[in-house]
């Protein structure tokens, strides 16, 4: 048995709440999350979710809450009603009184003024920061996409919510994609940083198996993603942002004024959370698990008041290669000293195999330099440990 210690950076036990809203307006062709285009079944959903909730209580130990994310899908799909009852529904079951960061995601299609002033409403409930999907704020780029949006409902939206009071705001930019120049593309910088919003998360397009974009690429119906292009335009991300007064304080992460996003930290920082809502993910310090990804079958389980998940038991390497990988992706790097001798040791081993300009390593803490953070992943497999019989 491994002698296995984890130090967070944060001694806190407050947990965090994930709801997983599966709809949307219409389907982006990037996208390989669990959604449904059809309302039809949203009723039986809500009345499921709410289930769930009841019936995953224990999951979190009577941990309070620190953040509550409303993702999906698109969780701006539902309306007031249906946000208030799972809300109610919420507070009467976990304690929420710490909650110091509760976000919703939104399309920008969906933020007219009347939606606006619903949501507002939810700032009883402490809602407090607005994710907005933009992705681009140029047309040619979010028809490729398939966004049910466009540029001037993007801009538009961000200034609605602003007007209404939510100055704590991110927004999603995707480059990479084949109707993106690097001018363009530093265009859509400039305008976000016009806009004085205080959080971007931007990822390069990814062409995911069985997605829409996918299928297109292999019918040669769609140009094929440009890895050079994506990696001269992740580079200028991080030129521009630094030149802007943005941390990257992760990979895809980049925020003004410390703002940055708590709940998503928390995954990083290795704190509980619980998933709700299919294809949702929970973590509880010794296991994950995660709901069925299907509507049907979902509704169908909680109709009969049983939780549908897989489970696995993670081994102790496990949690030290998942620690690996997620913090060498921020800014708080990853620190060996909190591991046994052998646990560093092997570490030590396999880091003489990466290349010096990827990293830094200084007081027991490694992170990636600039040029490291384009090789991440590759880095963090040659740094796994092996499991011991």
């Amino acid at each position: 048995m491994i002698l296995f210690l984890i130090i967070n950076y944060h001694t806190s036990t407050l947990a965090g709440i994930y709801i997983h809203i599966p709809f949307c307006k219409q389907a982006c062709n990037y996208c390989n999350f669990y959604f449904s285009t059809s309302l039809g079944n949203k009723d039986k959903f809500i009345q499921s979710l709410l289930r769930e909730i009841e019936l995953s209580n224990g999951y979190l130990q009577g941990e309070k809450i620190e953040t509550l994310y409303l993702g999906g899908g698109t969780p701006s799909q539902l309306t007031i009603g249906d946000l208030k009852l799972l809300l109610e529904k919420l507070q009467s079951v976990y304690d929420l009184s710490s909650v110091q960061e509760f976000t919703i995601e939104t399309n920008p299609d969906d933020l007219t003024e009347e939606k606006i002033k619903e949501l507002s409403e939810l700032k009883k409930y402490g809602l407090n920061r607005f994710s907005i999907g933009v992705q681009s704020f140029f047309d040619e780029d979010l028809k490729y996409m398939n966004r049910a949006h466009n540029a001037e409902e993007a801009i538009a939206s961000i200034k609605r919510v602003q007007n209404a009071g939510f100055e704590n705001i991110t927004i999603d930019l995707i480059y990479g994609t084949p109707t993106m120049n690097d001018e363009y593309w530093k265009k859509n910088l400039d305008i976000a940083f016009e806009l004085n919003v205080p959080h971007i998360s931007s990822y390069a397009l990814t062409v995911e198996p069985k997605t829409s974009l996918d299928k297109k690429i292999l019918k040669g119906e769609s140009k094929p993603v440009d890895e050079e292009q994506s990696a001269r335009q992740f580079k200028m991300l991080m030129d521009e942002m630094r030149g802007h007064n943005f941390e990257q304080y992760e990979i895809s992460n980049f925020a003004r004024d410390k703002k940055h996003a708590i709940h998503n930290s928390n995954y990083w920082f290795g704190k509980k959370y619980l998933g709700l809502g299919p294809s949702a993910h929970s973590f509880n310090g010794v296991s994950r698990r995660w709901n069925v990804s299907n509507n049907i079958n979902y509704i169908n389980s909680l109709e009969k008041n049983e939780l549908n998940f897989e489970e696995e038991i993670l081994t102790e390497a496990q949690k030290v290669n998942e620690k690996i990988m997620i913090s060498l992706r921020t800014m708080w790097g990853f620190s060996i000293t909190n591991y046994e001798l052998r646990i560093t040791n092997e570490i030590q081993r396999s880091l003489q195999q990466i290349d010096a300009a990827h990293y830094t390593f200084e007081n027991g803490i490694l992170r990636l330099t600039d040029e490291g953070k384009f090789f991440a992943d590759k880095i963090a497999a040659t740094l796994f440990i092996d499991e011991v019989e």
